[in-house]
């Protein structure tokens, strides 16, 4: 077999957060050219490729930049430095608290997500029916979104993500939400959804034994650098190991 075709480069990408030290509103405004912007940075020169179909499992401790680099391939944060490709493959983003109006309801976020996604209207249309019995919101699907429980959220965001099909889905954190049945259900979905050896996904999650059974190779950040990449149980190990020792 011939070598596959490379579905996203990420080149030497930085992104930093500023933010003013703080002072009131007026002495922003008298003394704003004196202040000095706090620089915190997220990610610092992370480099990788990920090739057409391949999973990869990004690991690491709470705050090392994980679902910043996620945004970041899905173009919701722009690179302070470096670059990232995707070569002009459609790219989904599932992240709870990322993507929906609240003010609307959950069969009208169908549509806008899926038109943000770059789907038409017809498209979405064609497949609502199998979204909303995916997602089981009962009456809840024609009810605002503030009205959902967290459970009724991820629920929502999965289905719209499993059943609208991208090339490139970007899975953050998501495997341990919602309730037994659903969680069984949604697994099962993206265990399907993921065996297609044209659809490439990069999955953040805490969870250990899922990177293990789902991912081929596993990149692991620590305070936003990247610290290996590489085979999914070598990298696990070596994870497992340094979290042991900091306990």
């Amino acid at each position: 077999m011939g070598k596959k075709e490379i579905a996203i480069k990420v080149d030497n990408l930085s992104i930093r957060y500023k933010s003013l030290k703080s002072f009131s509103i007026k002495q922003n405004f008298l003394r704003f050219h004196k202040n000095k912007r706090e620089t915190f940075e997220a990610l610092k020169n992370i480099s990788f490729e990920v090739e057409e179909g391949e999973i990869l499992g990004i690991i690491g401790k709470n705050g090392s930049g994980k679902s910043t680099l996620l945004r970041s391939l899905a173009n919701i944060f722009s690179p302070d430095e470096g670059t990232i490709d995707t070569y002009g493959h459609s790219v989904s983003l599932l992240s709870i608290g990322v993507g929906f109006q609240k003010q609307l309801s959950g069969r009208e976020n169908i549509i806008l997500s899926g038109m943000l996604l770059g789907f038409s209207e017809e498209e979405i249309r064609a497949k609502m029916n199998r979204i909303i019995k995916f997602a089981d919101l009962g009456k809840f699907i024609d009810m605002p979104v503030s009205t959902y429980s967290s459970g009724m959220y991820s629920k929502l965001a999965f289905s719209i993500t499993a059943i609208l099909e991208t090339d490139i889905m970007l899975i953050d954190e998501v495997l341990s939400v919602g309730d037994r049945r659903f969680k069984k259900k949604s697994y099962k979905k993206m265990k399907d959804l993921i065996s297609d050896d044209k659809r490439t996904v990069v999955i953040v999650s805490h969870s250990i034994p899922s990177l293990r059974e789902l991912c081929q190779k596993v990149l692991w950040i620590n305070d936003g650098e990247m610290i290996m990449i590489g085979e999914a149980n070598e990298v696990l190990d070596k994870y497992e190991a340094f979290m042991d020792a900091e306990d």
